[in-house]
């Protein structure tokens, strides 16, 4: 039997950048950023190297396409899932765990922390999700505050903080599956930073 190809040259060009982007992906979570190389890419994407260049200039350039593709599928979900739940406080956890637990599967910063490891160009590309992300965190202490199940803070500086124990708290681990213990004490900590109080069965309360 022949071999099925793509329909349209559209179409392969399509199945190539997500060769490329999902080998880029593997590589970054095995081994990290440092020391990987387009070559690198290439062979685990199956594709020559001439290719890979094709798409992408160089290997800041792939970052940027990985994380563009990732944070947007992210922000996606989050906001889905986020839509379900009423109470604020509720809301704050489903955001820290669904982050940590999208760390340790693509092994990328949250992505207000991304400008460590991007030039400021590259990083203003990602603009437009790292400020639906610093958006949602925002609106989601506005209201536990407003609603009283937050004590009044600096709203800006709360979701800086918090945005920063996401990166310290990101698990590196090997696995692919979340390092639940990790994820449950950070999302006890952010909760206690927060100002966040519970009923003896685990229900948020209002503090004010």
């Amino acid at each position: 039997m022949p071999r099925i190809a793509a329909p349209t040259n559209a179409a392969q060009r399509e199945q190539t950048q997500r060769k490329i982007l999902n080998a880029f992906g593997e590589l970054l979570f095995s081994h990290g950023l440092p020391g990987l190389t387009m070559t690198d890419v290439a062979r685990t994407a199956g594709v020559g190297r001439t290719a890979v260049y094709n798409y992408f200039a160089d290997l800041e350039q792939l970052l940027v396409a990985y994380a563009l593709d990732e944070t947007g599928r992210f922000v996606t979900e989050l906001k889905t899932r986020l839509a379900g739940l009423e109470n604020p406080v509720d809301r704050l956890t489903l955001y820290v765990r669904a982050q940590l637990e999208d760390l340790t599967r693509r092994h990328l910063p949250p992505g207000p922390a991304m400008s460590s490891v991007l030039s400021r160009e590259s990083f203003a590309k990602l603009g437009v999700h790292v400020g639906e992300l610093n958006h949602l965190l925002a609106d989601i202490l506005r209201d536990g505050i407003d609603q009283g199940y937050l004590p009044a803070s600096d709203i800006e500086g709360l979701a800086q903080l918090i945005h920063g124990s996401l990166t310290a708290s990101a698990s590196r681990g090997s696995s692919t599956t979340p390092d639940e213990d990790r994820i449950a004490a950070a999302v006890r900590f952010i909760q206690a930073g927060v100002g966040a109080a519970f009923d003896d069965d685990g229900r948020p309360v209002t503090v004010c």
